[in-house]
């Protein structure tokens, strides 16, 4: 009997698991950005005081490689691409090797709807580090931790 509802118990586990998984698997749910014009920031950014050193490395990365769709300071682009300055993109959430894996082999569309991200070419794993480091002082700033 014991053994029976160890497996009917397991056996919900997994359904509820793979149910969640279609869904997305998150609960996370992006905004509501319908009232944002096309090419206009998603969320309001606030800057630290001064970035770290290694931070500022990762600000001239990102903005040569991802602030075209990703928008200016990580604050998202209407119609393009989703801030990453978002509880989304929280380090509990999306590690820093997100990041990386995102640049290299791109991301399937998941809690957004602007389409799937590509990878991005000419980009080194050491980019994308300094890349997260500058997020998440963006993110710290903006009360994301």
């Amino acid at each position: 009997m014991l053994v029976g509802g160890v497996i009917v118990a397991g056996g919900l586990i997994l359904w509820f698991d793979s149910s969640q998984q279609q869904s997305g698997g998150h609960s996370m749910t992006p905004p509501d950005t319908s009232n944002i014009a096309q090419g206009d920031a998603i969320v309001n950014v606030s800057l630290p005081a001064e970035f770290s050193s290694n931070a500022s490395i990762g600000k001239r990365a990102f903005d040569a490689k991802c602030a075209v769709c990703h928008g200016a300071n990580a604050a998202g682009q209407q119609g393009k691409a989703p801030p990453l300055v978002h509880k989304i993109y929280e380090p509990g959430h999306h590690g820093d090797m997100a990041f990386v894996m995102a640049a290299k082999n791109g991301v399937q569309s998941h809690h957004w709807k602007f389409g799937n991200m590509p990878r991005i070419e000419g980009i080194t794993d050491a980019e994308v580090k300094y890349i997260a480091v500058y997020v998440r002082e963006l993110q710290r700033a903006n009360g994301i931790n």
